[in-house]
């Protein structure tokens, strides 16, 4: 996570959990030629765009007074989605047991790029499977959890 994500979160973590809602994750990338600040709200009953929209209305003065962000962006309020992206430990840890899909940034010895499977354990440096498939962190692309239509 960046030095910018780990602020924002900071400062906008104990606000939206004021309002009923989960900071999920943030996330500050350049796509193109463009900046974009997304944040990522969660609630057991899921999240509309109202949801959105409201905690747009109530982050937005607060990250313009902090100005961590010297470049202009966009701000995107969004909910994690069905399958929920897993970039942190704690979204790991709250998703031992579920079906997940990994893809790697590149083919493995095993010439496989991407895996699916239950989510077991991770520590540090390493994700489990079930069917003792081990993947190690460093060649993980992106984790996510899978939704079975």
């Amino acid at each position: 996570m960046s030095k910018i994500e780990d602020k924002v979160e900071e400062l906008l973590k104990e606000k939206i959990e004021n309002f009923g809602y989960e900071l999920y994750d943030v996330e500050y990338v350049k796509e193109g030629k463009n900046y974009f600040l997304r944040i990522f709200i969660d609630k057991p009953e899921g999240i509309t765009l109202d949801d959105c929209e409201k905690i747009n209305n109530e982050i937005n003065e607060l990250l313009d007074k902090a100005d961590y962000i010297k470049e202009q962006y966009f701000l995107e309020v969004s909910s994690t989605g069905v399958e929920k992206v897993l970039r942190k430990d704690k979204h790991l840890e709250k998703s031992i047991g579920e079906e997940v899909n990994i893809k790697l940034f590149k083919k493995d010895e095993k010439k496989n790029k991407e895996y699916q499977g239950i989510l077991k354990r991770f520590d540090s440096n390493k994700i489990e499977l079930d069917d003792n498939i081990l993947i190690e962190r460093k060649n993980i692309a992106q984790i996510k959890t899978v939704y079975n239509w």
